[in-house]
């Protein structure tokens, strides 16, 4: 069997559901689109004089390109799976759909944050972690996936209660803020990153108390991927807000699983999953009255097998391609 992803994998998760098809004996394949760069200083050069002046992007056009020249390469798939597919130009979906048997889309962020109706009829599934587009769209939903390997609780000595990485975002670093100062006045030991270009120091730490800015890593490039196990180790729990407009389940969720580590969150709609305990899961309140120290000095539960196997790429990759 051929199977094909294609996706614009900037953070690298994609590419473990690429190392499990091939684990299993799929001739597998990933166009990370992504990872499409300028060949040189002249071209990109060449690309800000085409926006500036012709608003238009090259190096966007080249991305397409790239996709079509790919899959030139590799030959007709068996099944092929797009992963937010509204990046990607019509013209490119019309090729895609010629070279597959099967044509799959993957949705992991909101049809209201980045609609797709344009170009959902190429394809023969929708799949959507988002419990609102799944019920308004009639897509089938699947969650994101456990891609970690297993790590009990026993075998980590964490020294923070609580960790958080985010990039920079208005309404979650306001939630940051309140959330710290309640932390402080329960003594627990509180870390965050703000990752990303738009995360300067001097433009988010003037919102903060100087008593609280010492728990804060200010960056302006990305973690890597990998190296995110190393954090969480080092933590009792992981805390994930939730961006605007979004319902479903971010990575965070699965990697705490994965850690046995508890989890603390202001997705509501968390309480709904098979998975939810609340000895290992916290649903914030408005005001975050409900943290309370005893949270983190509890042990963690470990979840059933059956449970947590429902959530693990390879149950996510069996259950979307159908193996």
């Amino acid at each position: 069997m051929k199977i094909c992803l294609i996706s614009f994998d900037f953070w690298h998760y994609d590419e473990h559901i690429v190392a499990k098809l091939k684990e299993k004996g799929i001739d597998a394949h990933h166009i990370n689109i992504g990872a499409f760069t300028h060949k040189n200083l002249g071209a990109r050069l060449q690309n800000t004089f085409s926006k500036v002046f012709f608003g238009k992007n090259l190096k966007s056009e080249n991305r397409q390109n790239f996709i079509i020249s790919s899959l030139e390469k590799i030959g007709k798939q068996d099944q092929i799976l797009v992963i937010n597919p509204e990046a990607i130009e019509d013209r490119v979906h019309q090729i895609i759909r010629k070279k597959t048997d099967r044509n799959i889309a993957y949705l992991y962020d909101s049809m209201q944050r980045n609609p797709a109706e344009h170009i959902l009829h190429y394809f023969d599934d929708v799949f959507s972690f988002d419990d609102e587009d799944v019920k308004k769209f009639g897509f089938r939903k699947i969650n994101n996936y456990n891609y970690l390997p297993h790590e009990p609780s026993e075998n980590q000595n964490p020294e923070l209660d609580l960790f958080y990485i985010t990039s920079y975002d208005k309404t979650r670093i306001a939630r940051l803020i309140k959330l710290s100062e309640k932390l402080q006045t329960l003594n627990l030991r509180f870390k965050a990153i703000i990752a990303g270009k738009k995360s300067w120091k001097k433009k988010v730490s003037r919102f903060f108390d100087k008593k609280l800015i010492k728990n804060l890593i200010f960056r302006t490039k990305n973690i890597p991927q990998q190296q995110l196990p190393d954090y969480y180790k080092n933590t009792k729990a992981i805390l994930d807000l939730q961006r605007d407009a979004q319902s479903g389940l971010s990575f965070r969720v699965f990697e705490a699983m994965a850690l046995e580590k508890k989890y603390i969150t202001d997705n509501q709609n968390i309480s709904t999953y098979d998975f939810y305990n609340p000895e290992n899961i916290l649903i914030l309140n408005k005001d975050f009255s409900n943290v309370e120290k005893s949270f983190f000095e509890k042990p963690y539960q470990k979840l059933p097998q059956e449970i947590y196997y429902k959530y693990t790429l390879d149950h996510w990759v069996n259950t979307v391609f159908k193996l």
